[in-house]
């Protein structure tokens, strides 16, 4: 089993910056992919950034350019810098991680973009 926790998540004004942090902890092994997915009400889970165990990252398409991922592998950490937030970018944030062929998830972190 792992255990994914997000933290940084808040209310920011637009144009504002977070950093979003995803602890794990547990029995990982074969990490095949980290990440962030995003979800706001009334819509379906999208992805917002992933890594994957060869390095290559993609990002949705609202965000290239404005976020990054990256990750802490002795502190078993994912990052995902948030700069230029849009109110569009208010959703719960989902850490993601592929461990052995399984997806496993964060409890979420709410992000709020506003005035």
């Amino acid at each position: 089993q792992v255990q994914l926790v997000e933290s940084g998540g808040g209310l920011v004004q637009p144009g504002g910056s977070l950093r979003l942090s995803c602890a794990a902890s547990g029995n990982i092994v074969n990490i095949y992919g980290v990440g962030w997915y995003r979800q706001a009400p009334g819509k379906r889970r999208e992805l917002v950034a992933a890594i994957t165990s060869d390095n290559k990252t993609s990002y949705g398409d609202s965000v290239k350019g404005r976020f990054t991922i990256s990750t802490d592998n002795a502190k078993n950490t994912v990052y995902l810098q948030v700069n230029s937030l849009k109110p569009e970018d208010t959703a719960v944030y989902y850490c993601w991680m592929n461990s052995n062929h399984y997806n496993y998830w964060g409890q979420g972190t709410q992000v709020t973009v506003s005035s």
